[in-house]
């Protein structure tokens, strides 16, 4: 038997041992990969987070979100106040087409002046206030005939009551009084005045926007003899004693006993106020020709 070389045999074995730790190196390895790939996707799926190994800076995946309407807040609206919201006025007030549509206020009557005037607190400051359009006999420094009634009347229309406030043009009087048209309860007290007796109409341009309407409803209020009215139903009695007495009555005044000129006469010389006036009217006292004189 042929003797082995002794190195040769140190050789040969260390070449099996090399290559068995390749190949255990190599079956780890393999091993490792697939570990990996296995664990990789798991990881995703529970953490959605991908570290990038350039930057060291996580990345994010955001999940699709659920989307919440909540529902509209209630208005709140204070029972404490004794205002209520203002009214719309962009459309105007429907039952009384002739008032401008101009922004309104809300005020809180404090006084009742006479038939045509009040106070009233508007933004928490006290104006005075003069109604537009209408005049009503004086029953303050002076107490003419239907005075009382007239303020009464006032008093029981806004006496202490929220108002609406709507200016024509004008925004205050030579007096420094508010010029308005004066509405509560959706009732136009202007012309309420006017329409039962107590109050008579008084133009002043250009604050002319109901005009017409307080005309209207004056030739009614007068035909019907309402209110102011009634007083000149008594005139024709009293002409008559007054002509029976005077005896030079111009029949151009039927309900009044006014001379004839000369002189002429302005409605500052005589104690009558909105009476009946008949063409060719010596004294010029309609200066409207709308058949009533000394109307201001």
């Amino acid at each position: 038997m042929k003797k082995l070389n002794l190195p040769k045999l140190l050789i040969l074995i260390s070449g099996v041992i090399i290559l068995c730790i390749v190949f255990t190196s190599a079956c780890l390895l393999i091993s490792s990969l697939a570990l990996v790939q296995t664990a990789e996707p798991i990881a995703k799926t529970e953490s959605e987070i991908v570290i990038n190994t350039e930057t060291t800076q996580p990345i994010i995946t955001q999940l699709p979100s659920a989307t919440f309407t909540l529902p509209p807040t209630p208005r709140q609206t204070s029972t404490n106040s004794p205002i209520p919201p203002s009214p719309t006025v962009a459309s105007g007030f429907p039952l009384y087409p002739c008032i401008p549509p101009n922004p309104a206020q809300l005020g809180i009557v404090t006084r009742v002046v006479d038939g045509d005037t009040i106070h009233a607190l508007v933004d928490g400051k006290d104006y005075s206030i003069r109604y537009i359009g209408i005049d009503t006999p004086e029953n303050t420094t002076k107490v003419e005939p239907f005075g009382a009634e007239a303020t009464q009347k006032n008093t029981e229309l806004v006496g202490g009551k929220i108002v609406t406030l709507v200016k024509d043009v004008s925004e205050t009087d030579k007096y420094g009084r508010l010029l308005r048209y004066v509405l509560v309860d959706n009732a136009f007290v202007n012309l309420i005045l006017v329409k039962e007796g107590f109050a008579n109409t008084m133009t002043y341009p250009p604050d002319v926007a109901c005009a017409d309407t307080f005309l209207q409803a004056e030739r009614q209020a007068r035909e019907a003899g309402l209110g102011l009215w009634a007083l000149t139903l008594l005139a024709p009695t009293q002409q008559t004693q007054g002509r029976q007495t005077a005896g030079n009555c111009d029949p151009a005044y039927p309900d009044v006993c006014i001379p004839s000129p000369p002189p002429d006469l302005n409605c500052k010389d005589i104690p009558y106020r909105r009476f009946k006036v008949l063409p060719p009217d010596p004294h010029n006292f309609d200066g409207d020709h709308d058949g009533i004189g000394c109307e201001k």
